[in-house]
């Protein structure tokens, strides 16, 4: 899976799985420490939230559900596109799903969110796009399905969980992400967002 030199996917992971797991288990203050309060965020100047919150995880569920995604599209991205672009890519998503967040809940003090799924959905579709013809398993669903159905189901599907709007995980985040993925392919690679519509 490390092929030409890959660094950033693997530390990337690395980082999320021991931080998460340490915040969980061992230090529950880290998790706390790191939540992305919208409310808060200029308030109290707390700017290292939008970055952090990507690195802490709701559950151990939660985890392994992002992990499991990053592993099989994040690796092959790095490898696609080369390091710096996917680092780029990476916390592109995360800023920008982030900054959807705040502008949604910037008035409500008691919202807060965490979790790499901007991020994540940021290289899910940017994969996509390269990859349009690629198709995709959904555990526990046996059945092979096409890269721009799962596009669609997704998005619909995190659409109906954020106007639910319950627990720490930001499903706002996976709508922006899956957006931002579009966007960065659209602005560094306008020629294969054209391949997908022609």
């Amino acid at each position: 899976m490390f092929e030409n030199g890959q660094i950033a996917a693997p530390l990337i992971m690395a980082l999320t799985i021991g931080i998460s797991l340490l915040g969980l288990f061992q230090s529950p203050r880290i998790i706390e420490m790191c939540l992305f309060r919208p409310y808060h965020f200029l308030r109290s100047r707390q700017y290292d939230t939008m970055i952090l919150s990507g690195f802490v995880h709701a559950d151990v569920g939660h985890l392994l559900f992002n992990m499991f995604t990053f592993y099989f599209f994040a690796f092959p991205m790095e490898n696609y596109i080369g390091t710096i672009p996917f680092l780029a890519l990476y916390f592109f998503g995360l800023v920008v799903s982030h900054t959807c967040t705040w502008y949604k809940h910037r008035n409500n003090p008691g919202y807060a969110s965490l979790g790499a799924s901007g991020a994540i959905s940021a290289v899910l579709f940017a994969y996509i796009v390269y990859f349009p013809t690629t198709t995709l398993m959904i555990i526990p669903i046996p059945v092979p399905i096409p890269a721009v159905l799962f596009a669609i189901g997704y998005v619909a599907y995190s659409y109906w969980a954020s106007v639910q709007n319950t627990g720490r995980i930001n499903h706002d985040a996976h709508l922006c992400g899956a957006a931002s993925g579009l966007i960065f392919v659209a602005i560094t690679n306008p020629e294969a967002i054209g391949r997908v519509f022609s």
